[in-house]
């Protein structure tokens, strides 16, 4: 007689909602770790949501839930996962209530956490990220860091794991960190058939930086501006500091100072970011190939396009067109 061997028990997962909560993000982890199934037929995660009481909890949506189970649930939980929220305590004060330092403080010391967006918010005001490495969304980067210096913060990042805690960027990162957990935990062919289901890429090339728009000063007639706004109309030239700077009939050293003073950059280091933005501009929207996109752009080479892009962006040309192409 063959012996039956009993699947493993889920992995326990809790999902700590603070109103008001990005009904998004807490949505997330019970998608894309619920559609993690062995091949046994076995979910290898279970998922549940919970709130700090047994009240409702506003959401940024529009609607108000009622979550299963109470912070209880976070003592015995295997990963404890903080989903977005526009709690004022971390967002604004930077200080995690008593009530929800009382609860985080129940979490056992070798439990995962993990956090989505701005929940990387609530882990600051915790002091779990106290000289780790961290990201959220971009949009919000300065904030945390004005709020949280002591955490190390790379906004850059779809996602960053440092020891027992890992912090997602905004939003759709949250699923690449699921689908990363889900490979770490039981391997890609589980964390494959969980994309599959939920009809997402099983991986990410790059990281939120080529997301962010950057914006170009609008041009004006004093200072600098009219001269970015005639090196707008011709990056596929070489566009020395001497040549700039002659356009502007300014000294070099003069032109310097006040071009940074106006734009917050040096003058090489805004050409480069706008000869990008137009490649990945004609990228999105017309046929040329590579190697045509970089000298329009004024990038010289394919390969030396390709290498800023990867440095600044993460992601090299082809697969930008391939994400961003607009038909």
């Amino acid at each position: 007689m063959t012996a039956t061997i009993d699947p493993p028990a889920p992995h326990r997962v809790a999902v700590l909602a603070l109103e008001p909560v990005v009904g998004f993000d807490m949505t997330i982890p019970s998608m894309v770790l619920g559609a993690a199934i062995g091949a046994d037929g076995a979910a290898r995660y279970q998922v549940d949501i919970c709130g700090l009481t047994p009240s409702g909890i506003r959401s940024t949506a529009g609607y108000t839930i009622v979550a299963d189970h109470g912070q209880e649930l976070l003592a015995t939980a295997d990963t404890v996962i903080v989903p977005g929220t526009r709690a004022p305590g971390p967002r604004v004060d930077g200080i995690a209530s008593r009530d929800l330092a009382a609860a985080l403080a129940t979490i056992r010391p070798q439990t995962r956490i993990m956090s989505i967006c701005t929940g990387a918010f609530v882990l600051g005001a915790a002091g779990l990220l106290d000289g780790r490495r961290a990201t959220t969304h971009w949009a919000f980067a300065d904030t945390f860091r004005a709020l949280y210096p002591a955490v190390h913060l790379d906004e850059n990042l779809l996602f960053v794991e440092d020891g027992n805690i890992c912090t997602a960027a905004g939003l759709a990162a949250g699923i690449d960190v699921c689908l990363h957990i889900i490979r770490s935990d039981h391997g890609s062919e589980i964390a494959n058939r969980a994309a599959r289901y939920c009809v997402v890429p099983p991986w990410r090339e790059g990281g939120q930086s080529q997301f962010i728009e950057r914006q170009v000063p609008e041009p004006g007639s004093d200072g600098t501006a009219p001269t970015r706004a005639w090196a707008l109309r011709h990056l596929d030239r070489e566009l020395d500091l001497n040549t700039l700077a002659a356009h502007a009939r300014m000294s070099v050293r003069t032109f310097t100072r006040r071009f940074k003073a106006e734009t917050g950059l040096a003058p090489g280091s805004w050409l480069l970011r706008q000869r990008l933005r137009h490649a990945r501009r004609l990228l999105e929207t017309t046929d040329l190939p590579v190697d045509a996109v970089a000298r329009a752009s004024g990038m010289g080479t394919a390969a030396s396009l390709r290498h800023h892009m990867r440095a600044e962006l993460g992601v090299a040309p082809l697969a930008y067109r391939k994400t961003f192409r607009t038909g």
